[in-house]
């Protein structure tokens, strides 16, 4: 019966060489300490932090996929409201993430960063196979992102308390369609740390 062997296609954290990673921060812009949502997106971010940090450590790219929307002409701001415009401090990267110059930036105007950007031709030239991700939304961006990752036959990571859900569903509910429809392997921020090969502990201290 259909779907009786579902997830058989899920990746092992064993057999993934982070030769062939890249760490996918999706739309973590403007800083969130402060704002109406810091309880919900600062420790994520922070935890995206730490992953970009052991990412660059072990030569890793990091690469930031940045909404960057034009002002009356991009149709998802019809749609949410004036947010991510181009230019403007709320479209860069969180400023807890300490963006480096050997860190990439992808910016995009729909929810996939694979659509109509740069990104797919980025991470073939980096020799990427697997996508750690993370970011904001889980239900929007990142789920849209990590189908176009599907779509495109790379294997998928998603690090579950380095996402966060606050404009439509829940968090579980995100993970779980995530893991089901597109065979992302959901992990921990500290098991994500473990296959970047990095020393949690001291991560987490620093």
């Amino acid at each position: 019966m259909l779907g009786d062997e579902n997830n058989r296609d899920l990746v092992s954290l064993d057999d993934i060489d982070p030769a062939t990673c890249a760490l996918i921060v999706i739309d973590e812009l403007g800083d969130p300490t402060g704002g109406p949502l810091e309880g919900v997106l600062l420790q994520p971010t922070l935890n995206t932090a730490r992953l970009a940090e052991a990412a660059r450590a072990r030569h890793v790219p990091v690469i930031f996929t940045n909404d960057a929307h034009i002002e009356g002409l991009d149709r998802e701001l019809a749609l949410w409201g004036p947010h991510g415009l181009a230019g403007t401090p709320e479209a860069q990267t969180s400023p807890q993430l300490n963006p480096q110059p050997t860190d990439f930036t992808v910016e995009k105007r729909r929810y996939s960063a694979f659509f109509q950007t740069g990104l797919r031709l980025l991470l073939d030239e980096l020799g990427v196979r697997t996508l750690i991700c993370c970011g904001m939304d889980t239900n929007i961006c990142v789920r849209h992102t990590v189908a176009d990752a599907y779509f495109n036959n790379f294997n998928i990571v998603v690090v579950d308390d380095a996402t966060a859900t606050f404009l439509v569903g829940t968090q579980d509910e995100g993970l779980e369609y995530m893991k089901t429809c597109y065979a992302a392997k959901v992990v921990s921020t500290e098991d994500a740390l473990a296959l970047l090969g990095a020393d949690a502990s001291a991560s987490a201290s620093a």
